[in-house]
């Protein structure tokens, strides 16, 4: 017999208790924790039996409670990253043998059963009392940046943690959610707040002066931000004249953050400010909060030290975790079991156990003549530091000669590739930290998670740009709202 979920128990009480409270505010509606689970039936109403449902849509109230719907069904639910290609979407229903694809996008889905929210709101809602599984959730994500059939990550014990993690407190947090909820980022806050009776104000994709303006107006108190897009919010005009003192936490995430930068966040949020470290086979590995970096400026470079329940180890330079928040494993693959998984990140602890991210082992790019292996994000970190560079990603790309660095910056001044590379040589004081060349942009285009996107980066620079050029018209800027 089906051991009850404690997960899908508590969702169904936080949706019994709280009535009349907002649950979602989005694109100026409100939805109340009683509609939505008169909405929640509605969908479980219009699924059906499924066994499988790959969630395809763009942030809105149904992308939080139709997977929810789907596992009440029994089914294993596969979250369709919203920015991701349309080859690489179809490939992630193909590897994980998805029955029916809800969208709104359906002339993306040209074969099989793909219904629309509104298929699913023809069917006539259960009755109050219906029976649903409250079996074992199974839910499945695409790893990122995929070229092939892509790896599907199996998650189902987070759930029941985030039930024993995100319990009502009596607080009444409002949670800015700016991740798509068809990442596990945006996935988990929203599950989270729902779980803790709070109300999540949601966006469909991300700009610096409508988040800013979401936080005044509705007194936002916590939010989760990449790096990138947190740069975004402290070098907005705005932000100096908008009122931030309701925020009560401030997480970081997705990537490491420019020490300089973390300084300058905890000076205007305050001592709110977290980092985070996790991935999507393991959301949370590490962290550092405001308080352990007081009087310890050197910490600034930390993701922090490893949560309880949780373990790491550095083998041959690479970060390995282990522990309670790991995923249960790939589809198709063992169980991982108590096995040590390897991040593709490279680390270091210092002497008390706080965690500092070198680079990823993929984007180390090795130079000159004797091989030295260089970290990009310690290039990008120190070119940040100019008082002229508002932002930069480094990159390998091949020479004559094997590889070189090359830069691309965002300038917040005059600037030429000049200074830049004697920046780098000051901080360095060794050449192969200087990049090669360098060309300059208006902005970094990210992905649809918030990171920087390096491979449109080297796309753009390997399509005809003359690497020896000072200055390049890059693609123009990308906003990272995914396209219908």
């Amino acid at each position: 017999m089906a051991t009850e979920s404690p997960f899908l128990t508590a969702v169904l009480g936080a949706l019994e208790r709280g009535g009349d409270r907002v649950l979602v505010r989005h694109d100026g509606t409100e939805l109340t924790y009683r509609e939505a689970f008169d909405l929640l039936r509605g969908l479980h109403a219009g699924l059906g039996p499924v066994r499988s449902v790959a969630v395809d849509l763009r942030n809105r109230p149904e992308a939080v409670l139709l997977p929810l719907a789907a596992m009440l069904r029994g089914a294993t639910v596969l979250l369709v990253p919203a920015s991701a290609a349309a080859a690489d979407r179809r490939a992630a229903v193909a590897a994980a043998a998805v029955a029916t694809v809800v969208t709104d996008r359906p002339a993306a889905w040209p074969s099989g059963d793909v219904r629309t929210l509104a298929d699913l709101r023809r069917a006539v809602p259960a009755p109050a009392g219906t029976a649903v599984v409250l079996g074992r959730v199974r839910v499945l994500f695409p790893t990122g940046g995929t070229t092939a059939a892509p790896k599907l990550i199996r998650h189902s014990g987070i759930y029941d943690g985030m039930a024993h993690i995100f319990r009502p407190d009596g607080e009444r947090q409002r949670v800015l959610v700016v991740a798509p909820l068809t990442h596990l980022t945006g996935h988990a806050a929203a599950l989270g707040a729902l779980l803790g009776g709070h109300t999540v104000v949601l966006h469909d994709g991300f700009d610096a002066a409508e988040v800013l303006r979401t936080i005044e107006t509705h007194r936002i108190t916590t939010l989760s931000l990449t790096p990138p897009r947190l740069a975004a919010l402290l070098d907005h005009p705005a932000r100096p004249a908008t009122d931030l003192t309701s925020v009560r936490a401030l997480s970081l995430g997705a990537a490491p953050l420019p020490p300089h930068r973390f300084a300058e966040a905890l000076a205007v949020f305050g001592p709110v400010v977290g980092q985070g470290y996790g991935l999507t086979e393991a959301p949370m590995v590490a962290s550092i909060s405001a308080a352990e970096l007081a009087g310890r400026p050197e910490r600034l470079g930390s993701v922090g030290r490893i949560v309880p329940g949780m373990a790491a180890r550095i083998t041959d330079g690479q970060v390995e975790v282990r522990g309670l928040a790991m995923m249960d494993g790939y589809l198709g693959r063992p169980p991982i079991g108590d096995g040590w998984l390897p991040t593709g990140d490279l680390g270091r602890f210092d002497d008390e156990g706080y965690l500092y991210l070198l680079d990823r082992v993929d984007d180390v790019v090795v130079v000159g003549e004797h091989g030295t292996k260089v970290a990009t994000t310690a290039v990008e970190h120190a070119l940040a530091t100019h008082p002229a560079v508002r932002d930069a990603a480094v990159f390998g790309v091949a020479g004559a000669d094997g590889h070189r660095l090359h830069a691309v910056v965002v300038a917040a001044g005059p600037l030429t590739a000049a200074e830049v590379r004697a920046h780098a040589r000051a901080a360095f004081d060794r050449e192969h930290f200087v990049p090669s060349t360098v060309t300059f942009a208006d902005t970094l285009p990210l992905t649809g998670v918030g990171k920087v996107d390096k491979r449109a980066l080297r796309a753009a620079v390997g399509s005809g740009v003359d690497p020896r050029s000072e200055v390049v018209a890059l693609s123009p800027p990308r906003h990272d709202r995914p396209s219908p």
